[in-house]
C-alpha cells in the first residue's frame, strides 16, 4: 500500500529506508556510485507533505554523498507517463523546483545537466567530475 497514488507519506517513508539501504550498500563499492534519486529527494518530500522534521535522519547520513549534485530539469520533449510514473509533466516540474531549493539547503552544489543527447550529457557529467578532482 506504500504507493504514491495510495499513501504518499508511507511511500516516502519507504523511499527513505531504501535510500539508507542504498547508501549502506554503496559503502562497499571501490569506485564512484551514482544515485538517480536519494535521501535528499525523500526528506524534502517528507517535509513538504508533513510537519515531520527529518533533520536527524540527515545529520546521521549526510557525509555519505558527494557535495556535487547533478540535476536534470524536466524535459517536455522526452517526458513520458507510464504505470510507474503517473504524475504529469506539471507535477514533475513542481517537484524539480522543490528539489533545486532543497539540495542547496542541505549543502549541495547543484550542477544543471544541459538538454543534450545522452552521450553528451554523460560527457558533461564526467567533465564536471574531472574538474572537481583537479
Amino acid at each position: 500500500m506504500a504507493l504514491p497514488w495510495i499513501d504518499m507519506v508511507a511511500f516516502v517513508h519507504r523511499v527513505i529506508r531504501l535510500a539508507l539501504d542504498d547508501l549502506n550498500a554503496a559503502q562497499a563499492s571501490l569506485g564512484p556510485v551514482f544515485f538517480d534519486r536519494g535521501l535528499v529527494d525523500a526528506l524534502s518530500a517528507l517535509a513538504s507533505l508533513t510537519k515531520e522534521k527529518p533533520d536527524e535522519i540527515w545529520v546521521n547520513n549526510a557525509c555519505t554523498y558527494h557535495r556535487c549534485a547533478f540535476m536534470i530539469p524536466p524535459w517536455p520533449e522526452i517526458y513520458v507517463q507510464d504505470s510507474e510514473r503517473r504524475h504529469d509533466f506539471k507535477q514533475a516540474l513542481s517537484e524539480y523546483n522543490r528539489l533545486i531549493g532543497a539540495y542547496p539547503a542541505y549543502g549541495y552544489d547543484l550542477r544543471t545537466v544541459p538538454k543534450l543527447p545522452v552521450s553528451q550529457r554523460a560527457d558533461f557529467i564526467l567533465d564536471q567530475l574531472n574538474g572537481l578532482s583537479q
